[in-house]
């Protein structure tokens, strides 16, 4: 057993995590604007709680496209909108696919430094609104993001070039990708019909919208994902690969362009008891790590190294795994390297089937893994994502 008794925050808890449904690209959360959606996830674990929201020290919020409707500390403005309390402060931080997944272990951070009590970590990304690439586009007419020096140092690639270089560096196979991906629709799809989701999403009244582009005044209620699609393993290799011609990538074996967001409460165990709050989960440790950029997306597999390191603790003394799954080969290079059992790996299907909402995945895959280890009574959980430019993230949690 792991001996995890010197970490310093190990009195850093979860009490509620809440997400909404994943909507689909132009699908039933896109009528939203972000900053509305991620007001109600962060009002949602005020209400379920039952806690004064101005206990909250701060509010840490990911999001990747801040530009528009998603600029502004989109953090503070979501929150001041659903008419919480001025006093919270928030910092909205850009982590690329990782920014909420990091918002969580800075909002760690400062609980467990004593700078706050409580605090929130949540995130948001509308992509049907605000495209992804957005913030950097040329047509912005403000130069792009990567200056010449960049090149003279690294390669630059794509993500999907990326996801291709690992495929051929850990020998994946399209018959691999496919067959992932098949797994996670099959593993999403049953997860819905068990109802494995109850309790940690709400559902979310969106606003219809008329031929004018604008709300029409009726509703309509978004109450599940809507990645989700059945298949089999013949269509998905019928299908045409995204990157290269001869690539093992499609869209059938890759994340989907999503909306939606998910906020987690976090605080010290001493003020839960203080406020008559039932932890539900530790945070054993958090972890940010840099990695080689032109592969970029190997992230998972420093970050479970470096954890499971500081930890003490072995592959075999987790019981679910959420890696995110922006490509098949990331997930299936993460297991082959760390030795990781791929039937613990995303148990109830992961981005292929879902969705993968930029901003909002990582406090989404906290969520999933918190509620995932009540329902089966497991006790440790680890969570990690690959994050564009290079790098990854890494959590552990402890059901209590």
């Amino acid at each position: 057993m792991a001996n995890t008794s010197n970490l310093k925050r190990s009195n850093v808890v979860i009490v509620d995590a809440v997400r909404t449904p994943i909507g689909k690209r132009n699908g039933g959360l896109s009528s939203v604007h972000p900053a509305e959606l991620l007001g109600l996830v962060q009002k949602a674990l005020i209400e379920r709680t039952g806690i004064d929201p101005s206990v909250v020290g701060q509010v840490v919020t990911g999001c990747v496209s801040q530009v528009g409707e998603q600029a502004f500390n989109i953090g503070r403005t979501a929150w001041l909108a659903a008419g919480l309390p001025l006093s919270v402060p928030n910092t909205t931080v850009d982590t690329q696919c990782g920014s909420s997944q990091q918002a969580t272990g800075l909002a760690t951070a400062l609980v467990g430094a004593g700078v706050v009590d409580v605090a929130i970590a949540c995130g948001v990304e509308s992509m049907s609104r605000i495209p992804i690439g957005s913030s950097g586009g040329k047509a912005l007419g403000f130069g792009v993001p990567i200056p010449k020096p960049y090149f003279g140092q690294y390669e630059m690639t794509s993500q999907f070039e990326g996801a291709e270089r690992i495929a051929d560096k850990w020998g994946i196979t399209r018959a691999d990708t496919d067959a992932f991906g098949l797994a996670s629709q099959q593993r999403a799809l049953a997860a819905w019909s068990e109802d494995r989701f109850a309790g940690q999403y709400i559902e979310v009244n969106a606003p219809d919208l008329g031929e004018d582009g604008k709300p029409n005044g009726s509703f309509h209620t978004v109450s599940k994902d809507e990645g989700l699609r059945e298949t089999t393993i013949e269509k998905l290799a019928s299908l045409k690969p995204v990157a290269r011609e001869n690539g093992v990538h499609t869209a059938g074996n890759s994340s989907q362009i999503s909306d939606g967001a998910a906020a987690v409460l976090i605080m010290t165990e001493e003020k839960a008891a203080e406020l008559g709050l039932t932890p539900r989960a530790r945070i054993v440790d958090t972890c940010l790590v840099g990695v080689d950029p032109v592969l970029m997306l190997t992230g998972p597999i420093d970050a479970t190294q470096k954890l499971l390191e500081r930890t003490g603790m072995s592959i075999d003394e987790i019981d679910v795994f959420e890696i995110n799954e922006a490509f098949a080969s990331v997930v299936l290079a993460w297991a082959k390297e760390v030795g990781a059992d791929l039937g613990k790996t995303n148990p109830n299907g992961g981005a292929i089937a879902l969705g993968h909402p930029l901003g909002a995945t990582g406090a989404f895959l906290v969520t999933k893994a918190l509620y995932e280890l009540e329902r089966t009574e497991g006790r440790y959980g680890l969570i990690s994502m690959c994050c564009g430019g290079g790098l990854g993230t890494g959590t552990i949690i402890e059901r209590l």
